[in-house]
């Protein structure tokens, strides 16, 4: 069996079934036994009483909805994402994907981060940025067509690196002003354009806590889907010079931590962040940036073997 993934999205993932977004026929068959994931517009999932999925059935006595994005196939079954409302369940309960990456099982969190990040690319093009024409949406819901100069549009997801940052013996770590008092996580950011991903862990480790990284050291670990709306986190480690940290914009501060500390902080509940507690807290399970910092913690570990 595959490896089970340390962070939340990725797996469990959809045959996303490519060749079936184009043939409406199949998707309209595929239809009445499809399970469909229902969201509120502001990107909450449907839930049952008890918090879990609620797994609807397509409606046996209508056509296929027109709005309905074709997800992919699981086991043979279609999945499609429908706007709540059109399915009568405007004012059923739901839950947020954070906490739906903490409970549901892996395989319904991944189709619902993928589910949450097109609904966000409609709700937010819906307009052609070429013209200002309204967009069509073909595909099933994967290509908007400007139905004034016809130009395509397809669902865009920013990148972003996220990297464990070391001096070699310590991990440098930074918060923000709005986190809870003990949260500190690793340095991330949007890679610009015209630039490699080990350029933008450089800028950016610079640009937030004034540390050089060293030339050729960024090396990359994994990747994950971030839906917070559309991002994809890719994973560094890297070495830096032991520059004194400072504080910037983007951080409120910046520090060099010890293996020690990282290696408690990890071992605390991430939950606790905002207990007036001793000893830093570090980011949800559900994140790559825990599985980052871990990454470190394991290979400064092994070297001291």
């Amino acid at each position: 069996m595959p490896a089970v993934s340390p962070f939340a999205f990725v797996d469990g993932a959809l045959d996303r079934a490519d060749h079936l977004r184009d043939d409406p026929a199949a998707l309209d068959a595929a239809w009445p036994q499809a399970g469909i994931l229902a969201l509120h517009p502001d990107g909450r999932a449907v839930v049952d009483a008890t918090g879990a999925l609620y797994q609807i059935a397509a409606p046996a006595d209508a056509g296929r909805l027109p709005a309905a994005t074709f997800l992919g196939l699981r086991d043979g079954r279609a999945w499609f994402l429908a706007d709540a409302a059109d399915l009568g369940l405007a004012a059923a309960p739901a839950i947020d994907l954070r906490k739906a990456a903490a409970h549901w099982p892996a395989w319904q969190a991944t189709l619902f981060a993928q589910a949450r990040a097109l609904q966000h690319w409609h709700h937010q093009h819906r307009f052609c940025p070429a013209c200002g024409g309204g967009l069509r949406y073909r595909r099933a819901g994967w290509l908007g067509q400007c139905e004034a100069c016809g130009s395509e549009h397809y669902p865009r997801t920013d990148q972003a690196i996220i990297a464990a940052i070391t001096d070699g013996q310590r991990l440098l770590l930074g918060r923000q002003a709005g986190w809870p008092a003990r949260r500190w996580s690793v340095v991330a950011g949007f890679v610009e354009p015209g630039e490699t991903l080990e350029q933008t862990v450089a800028r950016e480790v610079l640009e937030e806590t004034g540390v050089r990284v060293l030339p050729h050291t960024a090396r990359y670990l994994a990747s994950q889907p971030w839906p917070f709306p559309g991002s994809l986190m890719l994973g560094f480690i890297a070495h830096a010079r032991p520059d004194v940290p400072h504080a910037s914009e983007e951080l409120e501060d910046a520090r060099w931590f010890g293996a020690e500390d990282v290696r408690a902080g990890l071992a605390r509940d991430w939950k606790t962040a905002e207990d007036a507690g001793e000893g830093i807290v570090l980011s949800s399970p559900i994140s790559i940036a825990r599985h980052v910092i871990a990454c470190w913690l394991d290979e400064h570990d092994a070297r001291k073997r």
